[in-house]
């Protein structure tokens, strides 16, 4: 197994909806954040200073599987726990879980890449290999 991050999150009432349970689309912000908590957590610079360095503007989603197991509600912490678990040449599959306590509350997969500006059309993206500091440092 690789690395792995955690992620705590204070889940509040803005975050639920009228029924008090966490509406689904906090859990995939998080999840976002706790993506680059990964990499700053092993040393790769934010995004926007990364892009000052290399050019990479960050780690678009090209594809994203989540399963829900339990609820959570305002009040309650949850953990988030990041790892890879696989690098491929310009993409990696990370995955996120999330607990309260020992429940499970869901897990995803996401598919994503280092993406750099088009310099032909700055308003255009595209994939570069992953930068070999970035993999000696989150392997």
């Amino acid at each position: 197994m690789g690395k792995m991050t955690t992620m705590k999150v204070e889940v509040r009432f803005g975050d639920c909806d009228p029924a008090g349970i966490v509406f689904f689309p906090r859990y995939h912000r998080w999840m976002d954040a706790a993506s680059l908590h990964f990499f700053m957590s092993f040393g790769v610079p934010p995004w926007h200073e990364l892009e000052r360095i290399n050019g990479i503007i960050g780690t678009p989603m090209l594809e994203h599987h989540t399963r829900f197991f339990k609820s959570a509600t305002y009040g309650e912490t949850l953990e988030i726990r990041t790892e890879v678990e696989e690098w491929r040449p310009k993409v990696f599959v990370q995955k996120h879980t999330i607990h309260r306590g020992d429940d499970l509350i869901c897990e995803s997969r996401e598919t994503r890449a280092f993406c750099v500006r088009d310099p032909g059309d700055r308003a255009r993206i595209h994939a570069v290999p992953i930068p070999e500091d970035v993999l000696a440092k989150c392997r």
